[in-house]
């Protein structure tokens, strides 16, 4: 289902709690929600369509990708750059880094590690920050 995407930068502020199998559908309804919005959008959070779950998804190499309860566990090489966010307005400076390894269950909640780089990890860093209350 494509859901509304959430502005309430209150809402948005808060760390949203651990997903679960039975969070599937929030999963599936982020999927579509950040397809309804591939022409200005590549990737999403929960909390953006209103569910404080640490879910993202997110466009990779021409496929969508959905992560369950991501966190960073290393990062290297950090930078400048300047974002935008369906749910708030504008650009906005953030720090982000090259490379990442992130931890995550995958769609079927199976445990998974992987490193990604470039666009790809900025995209991840900017939804996880998202699951964690930061604002860019």
């Amino acid at each position: 289902m494509i859901c509304d995407i959430m502005k309430d930068e209150l809402f948005l502020s808060f760390p949203s709690a651990p997903a679960a199998a039975e969070d599937a559908e929030i999963g599936q309804n982020l999927l579509d929600t950040l397809a309804a919005h591939k022409d200005g959008c590549v990737g999403m959070a929960a909390n953006m369509i209103g569910c404080a779950k640490r879910i993202i998804a997110f466009e990779d190499g021409g496929s969508y990708t959905l992560m369950y309860n991501p966190e960073i566990t290393r990062k290297s090489e950090p930078y400048d750059a300047e974002e935008g966010c369906l749910s708030l307005s504008g650009t906005r400076p953030a720090k982000r880094y090259k490379t990442i390894k992130v931890s995550y269950l995958d769609a079927q909640f199976r445990p998974r590690i992987k490193t990604y780089t470039g666009f790809t990890a900025q995209i991840i860093q900017h939804e996880i920050d998202h699951c964690n209350g930061i604002l860019i």
